[in-house]
């Protein structure tokens, strides 16, 4: 790295601390039910060794009975230590794996494409993206997950040069499965498609590292499966928030059916039916993620984006769309292609299969591979205008709505957020 990247990185990461440390414990003004929950938690542990239910040293919460994971009240600990039992204290793990997070993308970027201008563009995106800064100054479990994912990745990749690494992959991504639900069903996609993508590669890397990392990620899922198998209740979460456990939507659709068609000669049409209702719901929830209504307009509960924006900025589409077609049609390597493709394709996935979608906290794992299609958008815009004088214009043009738009976010968040969403963070 040049003297001038560390520069252009110093200068992203110190507004990224900004847009994510400033007011931390009044922007939003106050912690909803599951922050308390998380602090009161950890409190609770540094005190006795145990959780509000007496529970000694747990791996689940059972919290409000729907039973969170509990690496992110380990996490707060040592801020609760130094900081007391308040907001601040509680949020600053997010906060600070949020900035993290912004500097593993630069690697990560750096790692895939070998430019420099991508990743750079890319760690600035996710420093000041509204989606990422809102769950960063919240402590938001999904967030931390982000952050154990793209470093999973980016020391995956590095273990073709450095076999040593792919331990930190597993230590990452099997400790990502301890800090939110939809990790569980994540967390195995993305490593199938780690190795299916990079299979020659991952295979050169030799049995011994492989096999130590096989038996980290287990041992590190191990607590997760014996609560499971051991707890009914462990699985209650999943229940109250699946289509499958909680049928009642696609109930709706099949029981006119079911009322007009009793005899057995149609029972198996009616469960044909359900099948098809099941189906079609995923496949529309699934589809939900991909609403540019919901990600530039209008997000979805008050609580995930700031009053008037959606979850990304406006001026962000164009080079989105842009750096979709060149990553599919440009001259980048068929792997990075694959991974990059299939990466964006398992994100709903989780999200999918539940209730209240579309859902910003669910898909959170979008980033940042939206800030880095943006970043390739950007660049292959540029390159594509020869003419000097019409790329000086064209780029003063999307500057200054850039600007605007930056503006009215900064304005939203910060100043409005706190009036007009009050109630939602009771």
């Amino acid at each position: 790295m040049s003297k001038k990247i560390i520069l252009l990185l110093t200068l992203i990461v110190i507004v990224a601390s900004f847009l994510r440390l400033w007011e931390l414990g009044k922007i939003p003004l106050s912690p909803d039910w599951d922050e308390v929950a998380l602090g009161y938690n950890a409190y609770s542990i540094m005190q006795t060794g145990r959780d509000e239910y007496g529970k000694f040293l747990p791996v689940i919460l059972r919290s409000f009975d729907d039973y969170k994971p509990a690496l992110y009240a380990y996490l707060a600990m040592p801020s609760i230590s130094l900081l007391g039992l308040n907001v601040e204290a509680v949020r600053l793990p997010s906060a600070i794996f949020g900035i993290l997070t912004v500097i593993a993308t630069y690697f990560l970027a750096r790692e895939l494409f070998k430019k420099d201008n991508i990743a750079l563009l890319a760690s600035f995106f996710l420093a000041i993206s509204p989606w990422h800064i809102q769950f960063s100054r919240v402590a938001f479990e999904a967030n931390v997950g982000v952050a154990l994912n793209v470093f999973g990745i980016l020391f995956f990749l590095k273990a073709f040069k450095k076999p040593w690494f792919l331990f930190l992959s597993s230590l990452m991504l099997g400790l990502s499965l301890h800090v939110y639900q939809s990790e569980k069903v994540f967390v195995p996609l993305l490593i199938s498609i780690l190795v299916y993508s990079f299979r020659r590669e991952f295979l050169t890397i030799g049995k011994k590292y492989i096999s130590i990392s096989i038996v980290i990620f287990a041992i590190i899922c191990l607590p997760l499966i014996l609560f499971t198998l051991t707890n009914k209740e462990a699985l209650s979460r999943a229940k109250t928030v699946s289509i499958f456990s909680n049928s009642s939507i696609i109930e709706k659709n099949t029981d006119k059916i079911a009322r007009d068609k009793v005899n057995n000669d149609i029972l198996g049409l009616v469960l044909d039916n359900r099948r098809v209702e099941f189906a079609k719901y995923v496949a529309g929830g699934y589809l939900a993620h991909l609403d540019f209504n919901w990600l530039f307009i209008k997000g979805d509960i008050a609580r995930h984006h700031a009053p008037g924006m959606g979850l990304m900025y406006l001026i962000e589409l164009p080079f989105l769309l842009i750096g979709i077609y060149s990553l599919i049609f440009g001259n980048f390597n068929k792997k990075i292609k694959a991974f990059m493709i299939l990466w964006f394709l398992i994100v709903p996935i989780p999200a999918s299969i539940t209730n209240d979608v579309p859902h910003a906290v669910r898909t959170i794992n979008f980033l940042p591979i939206l800030q880095i299609l943006t970043a390739i958008g950007i660049i292959s815009a540029l390159q594509k205008i020869s003419n000097l004088r019409i790329k000086y214009v064209i780029f003063v043009f999307f500057l200054l709505l850039f600007i605007f738009n930056f503006y009215y976010y900064l304005n939203q968040y910060f100043v409005q957020q706190n009036y007009f969403h009050a109630r939602y963070w009771q």
